[in-house]
């Protein structure tokens, strides 16, 4: 399977990767492997996490280790690959759901640090934020990544070959036609992937600095801005989070609400909840909507709210690729 490639001009992001069982936690540090389950979830998660990014296991209320993703690969027929993860099994629905979406992973330092340490405080308000572990992937800021990797040694083990029987890959795809859905090979289009694509396209600064000149904040460096993914709040879930990568005497901090559809009026008090919460150092918040209600609209200059407009060129009433729909997303800010 061809890998998408990380957008021009990034940093690597770094995220925590949460593990289900000790057992599976051994054989994810024995061979440098990271697995995630079939479903809407670990296709969430090998959507978000690209190439060259970095990562670190997070088990038992610790975090384990920090990689670099060499190579991203979907297998069919996971319940036959090695190796042995424990299976999940929902017992709501009684579906089982195996690992077939794999990060291989270079170590670069070992470690085994407790959660609480203040240097994780970012990963630990989300988690407190959130009730615990109910997501595959955590993503944690600049300032954590460097902070981690000054922790532990210089990682030295050679992690153990893990060899594959003869097997077939695939490439996620996805769509909004229920019946051209099939587990894993192509998932049904939810707003989580929406923003994974809308997070990809930022990533790019010139992408981000577009942005923020339609939104007439020129002063603001593209450059000196970090996208983050999902980030808990009292009032709930900010979908995205532009943040300075690195705050030097302030804190700027501007959320980001992604509706697929039509977004109306309530969405507005959803997301100026959040600005709220983050308080002086959140100059406006942004909407992101393939429409917005005429009331919406009205309202959202009164609430210091920006509205975005999405588009896709991908048709997903067939089944394009994630690398296709955010290369063909555009945003245009609504006058």
């Amino acid at each position: 399977m061809s890998s998408e490639a990380c957008p021009s001009k990034t940093s690597p992001s770094y995220f925590l990767i949460s593990v289900s069982t000790r057992r599976n936690l051994e054989l994810c540090i024995k061979h440098a492997l990271a697995g995630f389950p079939g479903g809407e979830s670990g296709a969430w998660t090998f959507c978000e996490i690209a190439e060259g990014d970095f990562v670190s296991f997070l088990y038992g209320a610790r975090v384990h280790n920090l990689y670099q993703v060499s190579k991203r690969e979907a297998l069919l027929d996971a319940e036959h690959m090695p190796p042995s993860w424990k299976p999940l099994e929902f017992q709501d629905t009684h579906r089982v759901y195996y690992f077939p979406f794999r990060l291989y992973l270079q170590p670069v330092r070992a470690l085994d640090e407790p959660l609480v340490r203040t240097e994780f405080a970012y990963i630990a308000e989300n988690l407190l934020q959130r009730g615990g572990y109910n997501k595959t992937h955590f993503q944690a800021d600049q300032t954590t990544l460097q902070s981690v990797s000054g922790m532990g040694a210089v990682a030295v083990d050679v992690p153990a070959a893990l060899e594959l029987p003869e097997h077939t890959t695939f490439t996620l795809r996805f769509s909004r036609t229920k019946s051209l859905t099939k587990l894993p090979e192509v998932i049904h289009f939810k707003e989580t992937f929406l923003q994974s694509a809308i997070r990809r396209h930022l990533m790019s600064e010139k992408n981000l600095r577009a942005l923020l000149n339609q939104l007439g904040l020129i002063e603001i460096q593209a450059s000196a801005l970090e996208v983050l993914g999902e980030k808990g709040l009292p009032e709930g879930h900010i979908d995205l989070l532009l943040k300075e990568r690195v705050p030097l005497g302030s804190g700027l901090r501007i959320p980001v609400e992604v509706k697929t559809k039509k977004a109306q009026p309530m969405a507005l008090d959803q997301l100026r909840g959040y600005m709220d919460e983050l308080r002086g150092e959140c100059p406006i918040g942004i909407l992101i909507a393939s429409d917005f209600n005429k009331h919406t609209t009205g309202r959202s200059s009164h609430a210091n709210i920006k509205l975005v407009r999405y588009t896709l060129n991908s048709d997903l009433t067939k089944t394009p690729t994630f690398e296709e729909i955010h290369e063909g997303l555009t945003l245009e800010v609504v006058a």
